[in-house]
Order: structure tokens, then C-alpha cells, then sequence
């Protein structure tokens, strides 16, 4: 199978970096941080300048890392608004943006700008919350990016490929921070069984 990202590990190609934005997205525990980490480590190992950054609000396994829920981790910069993330990547030649969902909109421009001036840009996060609603800037960033990777988890219930977060607790908000407590990976019958919907 051709791996895009495998082709852009090492963007030195003539004298002048090439920029691209990449987004890998799905539904929680699909393997998403995984696909991240397994890109920068490339990149890194390919010698390249690489800054790594994740919503502040997001502490759920540390404040300071990026943790795949296999616990594999790479250290990261926390930070509180997307604009922050321009001020603090001007040497990168590969950025990369974990839980994206949870960035103000701002995020679509930054990565553009990131882009344009010869930056792979690499975003990882959900692009749907737990009632099927498009999440934060994923799809915009979507929309934008030169490669969109959807990954998928496997449905708890039946075993099918699963595209949904189900909520398993009563709280409305869209933005819950949790893990196998709050949230398991259903398919569309599953999901659509345990909400209540199926027809």
C-alpha cells in the first residue's frame, strides 16, 4: 500500500522545503496519536528540526507529553490558543498538533500559514464528538490538507470497523475529557442501538 507520509519523511529533495499539511483523524482509540508519533519519530529520525504541541487543557495522561492510549509518548509543548503555536515553531521544519478538536478555529490558518512558508504540518484529532457533529477545526483543516488519513477503531460490540465515540455517561457538553470509562468505539448499527436511533 503507498504510505503518503512515508514520501514526506525527508522533504530535502532540492534547495527549497516544500510545506504540506497532513491530518490524520477518527474516532477515539483509533489509533490516531499512534499514527502521529509514528510520523514525528520519522521525521526526527531523518534529522529534521520537529516541534510538537497539544491543547493545555488536555492533562489526561500528562501535562507536558503527547501519550497514544498504548502509552507510547513524545514530549510536547502545551499550549492555550493556536496563535501561540506560530511563536513557537519558527525553526521547525515538521510541526505537529495532537487532540486538534480542541483548538479554537484559528488553527486552520496557522496550519496554512505553517505550510505555506515550507513547514510539513501534521494534525492529529477527532473529527466527530459523541453525537455525530463535526468537531472544532478538523474538518475545516480537512478541507485544506494536502493528505487527510482516517483511521478507524474496532467497534467493542460486534467487531466491525467503528467510526463513533459513544458517550457512556450523562453530561451534554461537548467537550469531555476521558478515556475507556467515558467513551467506547461503535460502528454505525452499534452506535445507532445504543442511542436510541435504530430504526
Amino acid at each position: 500500500m503507498y504510505d503518503a507520509s512515508s514520501f514526506h519523511d525527508n522533504p530535502r529533495r532540492d534547495s527549497q522545503q516544500v510545506g504540506r499539511l497532513e491530518v490524520i483523524c477518527g474516532s477515539m482509540f483509533s489509533g490516531k496519536t499512534e499514527e502521529l508519533l509514528r510520523r514525528l519519530r520519522r521525521a526526527k529520525f531523518a534529522k529534521q528540526q520537529v516541534e510538537i504541541f497539544k491543547p493545555a487543557m488536555d492533562t489526561r495522561y500528562s501535562a507536558a507529553e503527547v501519550v497514544s492510549h498504548d502509552r507510547n509518548t513524545i514530549l510536547s509543548t502545551p499550549v492555550e490558543h493556536s496563535s501561540n503555536i506560530l511563536l513557537l515553531s519558527s525553526e521547525a521544519e515538521v510541526v505537529g498538533i495532537d487532540e486538534a478538536q480542541f483548538f479554537d478555529q484559528g488553527l486552520v490558518e496557522v496550519c496554512l500559514q505553517l505550510a505555506d512558508q515550507g513547514t510539513r504540518v501534521i494534525v492529529a484529532g477527532l473529527d466527530m464528538d459523541f453525537k455525530r457533529n463535526p468537531f472544532g477545526p478538523i474538518p475545516a483543516l480537512c478541507a485544506v490538507a494536502d493528505d487527510v488519513t482516517k483511521v478507524h477503531a474496532i467497534c467493542v460490540e460486534c467487531g466491525r470497523l467503528a467510526n463513533y465515540s459513544h458517550r457512556l455517561v450523562e453530561n451534554d457538553k461537548q467537550v469531555l475529557l476521558g478515556e475507556t470509562e467515558e467513551y467506547r468505539p461503535l460502528c454505525r448499527r452499534c452506535y445507532l442501538q445504543a442511542t436510541g436511533k435504530h430504526r
